[in-house]
């Protein structure tokens, strides 16, 4: 039996009537008639009486009409179901979140995603470094992650979220607390705390590079996992860190936070995807992206952010 004997038997149930139930189903009755009498074969029960001015439907025929409805009402869900995957409306879409950055745009890309396209799973990994993102979207394990620029990585697409400013954070009664500014070379013997080295943090990579383009190498006194628990130490007086200005909203007592007189570029903080395997869904979680980030002013280069690639 296939999906339009459910159909027949379900018209002529109903209408109680071949020439109805036809004309229902827009065939003629002779294939109607037929589809039936193969449906009763296979299940080995009559399932109407027919006489030439009724038809009634058998105990065997009152049983399987709930159960018919049933396969046919699952048929037009599963149709459904595939219509609305073709489109972007539902699936699954992967998003890598990891720091401070994504604090502010993952609650309003989630809910914007949601009210937009109830029936589409949003599956959200947490501690997803930038750098570490951008290799998972480029391989295809990730469907978008939020990254810094810039990355030189063929094939991986981004929309700007967030401007940002790097800036140092010092333990409230630390001598450099009492200036408007500090110099990268006001911490050149300072002990610092950071991401670990091999964390997949962007932030981390960014801020040796700063701190070598000044002339020297930060030493690192403590590593920590997250900003929360970096800021933590630096308020307990463990070092000092440089950071975002997406982390400013983060005040451990005992912290404060100075603008760097001698780093002026704007860091961009992006959600990527992979333009050569991204799904229908994980376009349509793009195009909302794009309605709430894009009206920015913001053209900026992937690769152009910074001297350094990849970081």
């Amino acid at each position: 039996m296939d999906l339009r004997h459910f159909q027949a038997f379900i018209a002529v149930a109903e209408e109680l009537h071949f020439s109805r139930a036809a004309e229902r189903l827009r065939i003629a009755q002779p294939p109607l008639s037929q589809r039936i009498r193969q449906m009763e074969r296979e299940l080995g029960v009559e399932l109407f009486v027919r006489s030439t001015r009724s038809v009634s439907l058998t105990p065997a025929g009152e049983s399987l009409l709930g159960p018919a409805r049933k396969v046919v009402s699952g048929a037009d869900e599963a149709r459904e179901a595939a219509l609305a995957g073709a489109l972007g409306e539902s699936g699954r879409v992967t998003i890598g979140f990891a720091g401070a950055s994504s604090r502010i745009a993952l609650p309003q890309l989630a809910g914007a995603v949601r009210e937009r396209y109830p029936n589409l799973d949003l599956q959200l990994r947490g501690q997803t470094y930038a750098n570490a993102a951008l290799e998972q979207v480029r391989e295809g394990s990730l469907d978008l992650g939020f990254v810094r620029l810039p990355f030189l990585t063929r094939g991986v697409d981004y929309v700007v979220i967030e401007r940002e400013e790097l800036i140092c954070a010092l333990p409230a009664a630390h001598p450099l607390a009492e200036r408007p500014a500090v110099s990268l070379m006001d911490l050149v013997d300072e002990p610092f705390v950071t991401f670990p080295a091999n964390s997949g943090s962007s932030l981390h990579a960014i801020g040796v590079q700063a701190c070598m383009q000044a002339g020297f190498q930060p030493r690192v006194a403590q590593a920590a996992p997250d900003s929360y628990t970096i800021l933590a130490l630096v308020a307990a007086g463990v070092g000092v860190t440089l950071t975002l200005t997406s982390c400013k909203d983060i005040q451990p007592y005992g912290l404060v936070y100075k603008a760097i007189s001698d780093f002026t570029p704007a860091l961009y903080a992006a959600l990527a995807w992979n333009t050569e395997t991204a799904s229908p869904a994980t376009h349509s979680v793009v195009s909302v992206a794009k309605s709430l980030f894009s009206n920015h002013d913001w053209h900026v280069d992937a690769a152009a952010s910074l001297p350094a690639a990849n970081i």
